[in-house]
């Protein structure tokens, strides 16, 4: 799976545009999601300074990306190709309730059944509301 993973808020406290404390066990959480053979992209709003002193905090955790806010390492980026990432799932702080644990987060990626079970929840909770 390509997961496409925020900086600030996600892997680390928001303090842009200073490098946060880590969140409790996120890079140890995307280096066991690697082991299982997950690639990585950085998807993050920094650039320049900002986006070195973000890859180079990934790097003193031994936390290397697949890709950095790009699909691939060798793709350009042109005036007329948009920077979207194309991604199976994405984390970030943004989302719709927040970022959950990153025990979650790992259980969730690295246990279909228990998306299933959510995904039953959600439908009975969407009838009963539209019945």
């Amino acid at each position: 799976m390509i997961i496409a993973i925020d900086f600030d808020g996600t892997i680390v406290e928001q303090k842009y545009p200073r490098v946060g404390k880590e969140i409790p066990f996120a890079t140890s959480t995307l280096k066991m999601l690697q082991e299982k053979g997950h690639q990585l992209i950085l998807w993050t709003y920094r650039s320049g300074k900002e986006l070195d002193d973000a890859v180079e905090f990934c790097h003193s955790k031994g936390l290397e990306f697949y890709a950095i806010n790009k699909n691939y390492p060798e793709e350009i980026f042109e005036g007329n190709i948009s920077r979207k990432i194309k991604a199976d799932m994405y984390i970030d702080d943004m989302n719709y309730g927040g970022l959950p644990d990153w025990g979650e987060i790992y259980l969730n990626i690295t246990n279909p059944n228990n998306n299933k079970s959510k995904e039953k929840k959600r439908k009975k909770g969407l009838a009963r509301i539209f019945g």
